[in-house]
């Protein structure tokens, strides 16, 4: 049985005994939670141990060899350029319309309450600070005075833009010494993705041991909240696409629709089937290669977008976020917002090739808007099909990437 199965299998299995266990005073019932929901708290803890050397070395890595390659020179730029626009549209007008339809789901906000816990129940709400001196501390936070610190605080956002930083500084190093930093964080990269794969083969039972305590208390509306979130990261992912990848790969790259559409089907195929979008690379070569690419695109930008360029995670972060503030009664404000659309931008360039990478590097986005992470276990469980659609958006965000630079060298 596919690991995907037995995670739906364990969310399914935790959401039922959850409901049967909901409203019930019994002193047994307390007794099973108590055993239960610390395994959910065990399985959350270790992806996060995991968050911080993942992240911070697949930044530098890849922001290093972007900034240190000379054989990309303006097309590197550029498409650094095409990217980050791409992806902070993307980002910004996914918060715009998921908040009001979150804001539709109703949601007990004493089960919330409870669900974040009884420190959470009794603290009072914090006085909401002036909106200059909100944004202007959220600018301050951005850059740390001890890297070190922030990091031990669980303050990502600052450790997001020093790892940006150290990257581009990589670009005036020595080529031998920059080369072996650079070769030094592929390895912890590498190294932490194959621990986070081996963490995720707990996921069954961490997802199940997640999803009993959270619909005792939430019930049904805990279900409804969730397809809600499956539907709108489908809805969503699909509208990304339509409304901004093919028209600009289409305008952008001086191709009829009909072309455009040749180009990336292919490749989409694989994306869609295989939830991978370096397993779909093979076929967005021979795309590019029937394009006639450049050979700076074909060779090096193209595979660099496929492992780094995640449109379909500025999409599905937003909205993860969304749900979980929700969720757990959450009101986020203009600031935190603002720090949501930034954190995605940066953090999608840190998602783990692996299914259900994108939940994973939602942890910083989480963290730096404070809210719990218990809940990305949940989504981690219902992933599967919005992983395909995301997946597809990514190889079709790369390939538009590479039709646009072909017609701006």
């Amino acid at each position: 049985m596919s690991l995907t199965s037995r995670v739906l299998i364990g969310l399914v299995a935790g959401f039922v005994l959850g409901l049967m266990l909901a409203g019930s005073a019994s002193p047994a019932v307390a007794v099973l939670l108590a055993i239960v929901a610390p395994v959910g708290t065990i399985f959350i803890n270790l992806i996060r141990m995991t968050v911080l050397p993942l992240v911070g070395s697949m930044l530098i890595a890849s922001v290093g060899s972007l900034a240190s390659s000379g054989a990309l020179g303006r097309a590197g730029a550029r498409a650094a350029f095409i990217a980050v626009v791409i992806l902070a549209i993307t980002a910004l007008a996914t918060v715009l319309i998921a908040t009001p339809v979150f804001a539709r789901i109703q949601i007990d906000p004493s089960a919330a309450l409870a669900l974040r816990g009884p420190a959470a129940a009794a603290a009072a709400p914090a006085p909401a600070a002036g909106g200059a001196a909100a944004a202007g501390q959220w600018f301050v936070d951005l850059v740390s005075p001890n890297v070190v610190k922030a990091a031990a605080d669980g303050a990502m956002l600052p450790v997001i833009v020093f790892s940006v930083l150290f990257g581009i500084a990589l670009a005036g190093v020595g080529a031998e010494r920059r080369e072996a930093v650079l070769r030094v964080m592929h390895g912890i990269a590498d190294a932490m993705q194959r621990l986070v794969s081996g963490i995720l083969e707990l996921a069954p039972i961490g997802v199940f041991a997640l999803a009993v305590p959270l619909a005792s208390k939430l019930g049904l509306a805990a279900a409804g909240a969730v397809v809600a979130y499956i539907l709108l990261v489908v809805v969503l992912t699909i509208g990304a696409a339509a409304v901004l990848l093919y028209p600009l790969g289409i305008i952008g790259g001086a191709m009829s629709p009909r072309a455009f559409v040749a180009f990336c089907a292919p490749a989409q195929a694989v994306a869609f089937a295989s939830r991978s979008s370096l397993a779909a690379l093979p076929a967005m070569i021979e795309s590019g290669e029937r394009a006639a690419l450049p050979p700076v695109i074909a060779g090096f930008i193209l595979p660099l977008a496929a492992s780094v360029f995640r449109i379909g995670a500025a999409v599905a972060m937003p909205v993860g976020v969304l749900f979980l503030a929700r969720l757990y009664g959450t009101t986020l404000t203009a600031p935190q917002l603002a720090s949501v659309v930034f954190t995605v931008i940066l953090s999608t360039f840190a998602v783990p090739g692996v299914p259900g990478g994108s939940i994973i590097a939602m942890v910083p986005v989480l963290a730096a808007v404070n809210l719990p992470i218990d809940g990305i276990g949940i989504l981690l469980a219902v992933d599967t099909i919005p992983d395909m659609f995301r997946t597809t958006a990514n190889v079709t965000g790369s390939l538009t990437l590479s039709a646009v630079l072909r017609k701006h060298l």
